[in-house]
């Protein structure tokens, strides 16, 4: 007897996406891992599938006498990142509506909503006991000084928390929180990875699959980010003026990048065999490309390639940006094109190039030792 899925659409990290329901078994996850870009996701506990057209004919049809797919009654055409468990022995708690309406009245994006939910529902839980507009402000300060000295949380995430728990008791109970009494943690200087020029070339040359390639033209191209590129619909492109339009980049800011003719070229041969529809980079179903499957290309390139730094898909953008910076581009077009609002988030790709280092040399060369 064939065991029933109920299937269900959701909205994941901004995308049209299949809720998979059903009770574990792990037979049942080996079929539905067959399908190309089916991932579990713990933020809304579930396995989920891309969205695509006649998606029930499809399932029910490869999966005949084994899984049984049918539509869940109750709508879920938006998801409600409402509920979290912090730990596996943790208390679950609801995160109050009104902290998720407020994220939405700012138009945070649903990655930024998904993480100050999953920090104020950290946070919440540690105060299981009591009501959330009677903690007070000192119970702040010492959960945080818990997460550092305990949890060992990054620098990063402890900003996070505070971003939630400042937004929850700020913009929602509307109590203002002194900055001295919680304080900004100290962030780590650190220096972005860079290839060199010959090493990106080496990387791509292990690239054989023409959509792949494709990809990681353009994200160098141009100095991408992930989402970036996954994001472009085919009007993106501006042949005519050799520039990429990128809108709602990051902070929802629109701009202009470059685009190399052997992108170009490269993107005209891609279009033609492919032919997308909605966005530019598709899945094999539809809808936008896996942001998982990217960074494997680069990975899978990565490893073939020989190349041991220890580099990221970001690195591309990073090495775009100090290319350019070698190449004697002035710092005020590389801010513009990588869409900084600042200039000294630019001016770190200053303490990254080598440039200039040819016409000096150590002081221990010149010793007699």
């Amino acid at each position: 007897m064939s065991k029933i899925i109920l299937v269900k659409k959701t909205l994941h990290k901004g995308r049209s996406r299949l809720k998979l329901l059903f009770n574990r078994d792990n037979g049942v996850i080996r079929h539905l891992r067959t399908i190309k870009d089916c991932r579990w996701s713990a933020s809304i506990s579930c396995w989920h599938i891309p969205f695509y057209s006649n998606h029930l004919s499809f399932l029910n049809r490869k999966f005949q006498g084994i899984l049984q797919f049918r539509p869940a009654q109750e709508d879920a055409t938006r998801h409600e990142p409402a509920i979290k468990k912090t730990k596996p022995d943790a208390p679950q708690v609801q995160v109050p509506k009104a902290f998720i309406e407020q994220m939405r009245m700012r138009r945070y994006s649903q990655n930024t909503i998904n993480t100050y939910t999953s920090a104020l529902a950290r946070f919440l839980a540690f105060h299981v006991d009591q009501k959330p507009e009677e903690i007070k402000p000192e119970q702040i300060r010492k959960y945080i000084l818990y997460l550092v000295e305990q949890s060992g949380v990054s620098a990063s995430y402890q900003n996070q928390a505070i971003n939630a728990i400042r937004l929850w008791f700020e913009g929602v109970l509307g109590q203002t929180l002194d900055p001295v009494v919680i304080p900004r943690p100290k962030r780590d200087k650190k220096l972005p990875d860079v290839l060199s020029e010959e090493e990106v070339a080496l990387i791509f040359q292990q690239i054989k699959n023409l959509k792949h390639k494709a990809l990681l033209y353009l994200i160098y191209s141009g100095g991408l980010r992930r989402s970036e590129v996954l994001n472009l619909k085919p009007a993106d492109i501006d042949s005519a003026r050799n520039c990429i339009i990128i809108r709602g980049g990051k902070g929802k800011k629109d701009r202009i990048t470059l685009l190399s003719q052997k992108a170009l070229e490269l993107l005209r041969e891609y279009y033609r065999q492919y032919q997308p529809k909605d966005y530019l980079f598709e899945g094999a179903y539809g809808g936008r490309y896996s942001t998982t499957s990217l960074r494997k290309i680069f990975q899978r390139a990565l490893g073939k390639s020989g190349v041991r730094k220890k580099v990221t898909l970001h690195s591309l953008r990073h090495s775009f940006a100090t290319h350019l910076l070698e190449r004697g581009t002035d710092l005020r077009y590389i801010q513009a094109l990588l869409g900084h609002s600042s200039s000294k988030t630019t001016e770190i790709y200053t303490h990254v190039t080598s440039k200039g280092f040819e016409n000096l040399k150590s002081p221990l060369d010149e010793m007699d030792i």
